[in-house]
């Protein structure tokens, strides 16, 4: 079945894109949830009309992703996790958290657009992890993981205990 997509879908296409898709998919799916219209020539003429808007959209897009690519690219991510005396991480770094460090700084990437080679890093030293953005560009973000220092560790529990301590309530004198 024909249709014509009226948003951007996952792995099919863009707005405005004519797609050959199973009927099944298109009744069940695309349909009923407003994704895609079915393609005659009463949605071509409406779309035809749209079309200069569709590709404003699509231009703003890939100058947002450009500026995005540049500012991620002169990042250089730093992450402190704790370590072994070898370099080997307790844990690991996953893209979570590698979206929740760019989010720190004030990205809005979802996880899913970041690839780790490997699925993710072991061990301390300096990484590249691509970035899906818009369309084909693609990111490359320095990535710097450093093993915490035990004293730093040693510092936070204790720093951690005393809070627990005064967290808990007292227990009334028995008389």
């Amino acid at each position: 079945m024909k249709v014509i997509l009226n948003v951007d879908v996952k792995h099919l296409g863009e707005e405005g894109d004519v797609k050959n898709v199973a009927n099944g998919y298109a009744r069940n799916f695309l349909l009923p949830r407003n994704l895609a219209v079915p393609y005659n020539e009463a949605t071509v003429a409406i779309f035809e009309a749209k079309k200069a808007d569709i590709e404003a959209r699509k231009e703003q897009k890939r100058k947002d992703s450009a500026s995005l690519k540049e500012k991620l690219e002169a990042l250089d991510l730093e992450l402190v996790m704790p370590a072994g005396a070898n370099g080997k991480l307790f844990g690991s770094v996953t893209n979570s958290v590698i979206a929740d460090a760019l989010a720190k700084l004030g990205f809005d990437i979802e996880r899913k657009r970041i690839e780790i080679a490997g699925s993710a890093i072991k061990a301390v030293g300096t990484y590249k992890v691509t970035v899906k953005l818009y369309e084909a560009q693609v990111a490359e973000v320095k990535v710097t993981v450093k093993a915490q220092d035990a004293d730093d560790s040693a510092k936070a529990k204790k720093a951690e205990a005393p809070k627990a301590e005064d967290a808990a309530p007292e227990a009334p004198a028995a008389e």
